[in-house]
């Protein structure tokens, strides 16, 4: 059997989702350790000492330890979607999400984590963006046009993220083509497959330890 990848992950990280639902989407099946982010294995933090994750370690020892990165490799082998639509646009929006968004979804989310933070400040910070995105798929359907791409996939589980912290407050939002958006991406068959719950991986465990079967 040929020798499959190595993908350390953690089913509820948005950086992680991404990069799961590329490599199913790709067909890229890989060996999956869960990880407890309390309880992170030795051999991901040797692999990778910054110890987040995702980290995908190649069968020739090759170590990919960037969310985007691990996406971009996989759909690089194989894009049957073609969500490698490629654009200076594509490449600005998801710098936004994860930095300036990013850093206001943090601070909404776990302000006690941050010094003199007002979560609500962050939440309307978080909202300009959410705005941006709104208008965006209000004239195409999606992020970048009228097919989900990789931009789409990279950004909703952010927006997934800040709305399940007040769900009541982000659904009452005037914003209808974002909530629809959000809701279809979830509800997809490719969404529910990457969350699927795999159990906590220990070092010893039989190898390969899990294969990530292709959404339909």
């Amino acid at each position: 059997m040929t020798a499959l990848p190595v993908l350390y992950s953690f089913r509820r990280c948005p950086y992680a989702m991404r990069a799961r639902m590329a490599l199913l989407i790709s067909g890229t099946a890989v060996r999956l350790r869960e990880v407890v982010l309390r309880d992170k294995p030795e051999e991901m933090i040797a692999a990778s000492p910054k110890a987040t994750v995702p980290v995908l370690i190649l069968p020739d020892g090759q170590v990919i330890d960037e969310s985007l990165a691990i996406m971009h490799w996989a759909l690089g082998r194989n894009d049957p979607q073609d969500w490698l639509q490629g654009s200076a646009t594509e490449s600005e929006l998801i710098a936004e999400a994860d930095g300036p968004f990013k850093d206001h979804l943090d601070r909404y989310k776990y302000p006690v984590r941050y010094d003199d933070v007002d979560p609500l400040d962050h939440r309307a910070g978080g909202l300009v963006f959410l705005e941006k995105l709104n208008s965006l798929i209000q004239t195409s359907g999606q992020l970048l046009g009228a097919k989900p791409s990789l931009t789409d996939h990279a950004i909703f589980p952010f927006v997934r993220q800040f709305a399940n912290h007040d769900r009541s407050w982000f659904d009452q939002l005037p914003l209808p083509a974002l909530q629809k958006w959000l809701g279809d991406h979830l509800a997809s068959a490719l969404f529910t497959t990457t969350m699927v719950k795999y159990p906590q991986w220990v070092s010893g465990d039989a190898e390969p330890v899990y294969a990530l079967e292709v959404a339909a």
